[in-house]
């Protein structure tokens, strides 16, 4: 089962996407000039992936089970149900 996560910077809840640091066009141009430089580069790009907002891009995705989501959440809707 797919869990959501809640954006506390737009709000947006749903499932992060990953994304990885950096240029294929540049590791692709370090291998081609040696093998040392284009190795060191994409072992950084394999270690800096990390998970954003689809729709924002910030990267801390919160679980909408955590507390401070569930108050985000919370505060939302109440809002939203005003006239």
């Amino acid at each position: 089962m797919a869990r959501e996560f809640y954006c506390p910077n737009c709000g947006t809840v749903g499932r992060p996407k990953t994304v990885t640091r950096g240029s294929f066009l540049m590791e692709v141009f370090l291998w081609l000039l040696l093998i040392f430089p284009g190795l060191i580069y994409s072992l950084w790009r394999l270690t800096t992936k990390t998970k954003v907002c689809p729709k924002c891009g910030a990267p801390h995705m919160i679980p909408t089970d955590s507390p401070k989501a569930i108050e985000a959440l919370s505060r939302k809707t109440s809002t939203d149900r005003r006239p």
